[in-house]
């Protein structure tokens, strides 16, 4: 059984850090792509990051140069490194397989594409 499951959230001053974890089972990342989108209240999704099994990785525009996305050995964990947080990156964030480019990340929703269960991130002072 596919699943992902996301930890590592929290509350968080400005200028803090975070790391965001997203453990596979059922799968690695040999068979899908992984990615990180997130939703935050009246705004749309938005892609942040991906990673390929041959290492490709894509980054918004508005985390470019913050954020990090990486796997462990074993391709069954993903994380996101989240550094300079601003209180525009407050969501729930989302790991969830898709299709990854070096230039974007498409999430596609539920009948094709899993995802775990989120995890808030809150910025805040």
């Amino acid at each position: 059984q596919v699943q992902l499951v996301e930890s590592g959230g929290g509350l968080v001053q400005p200028g803090g850090s975070l790391r965001l974890s997203c453990v596979l089972s059922g799968f690695t990342l040999d068979d899908y792509s992984i990615g990180w989108f997130r939703q935050a209240p009246g705004k749309e999704r938005e892609e942040v990051s991906c990673i390929r099994h041959d290492g490709v990785t894509y980054y918004a525009d508005s985390v470019k140069s913050r954020f990090t996305i990486s796997r462990d050995h074993a391709k069954t964990t993903v994380y996101l490194q989240m550094e300079s947080l601003r209180p525009e990156d407050t969501a729930v964030y989302y790991c969830s397989t898709g299709l990854c480019y070096s230039k974007t990340y498409y999430y596609r929703g539920e009948d094709l594409d899993y995802m775990g269960q989120g995890t808030q991130v809150t910025v805040s002072s």
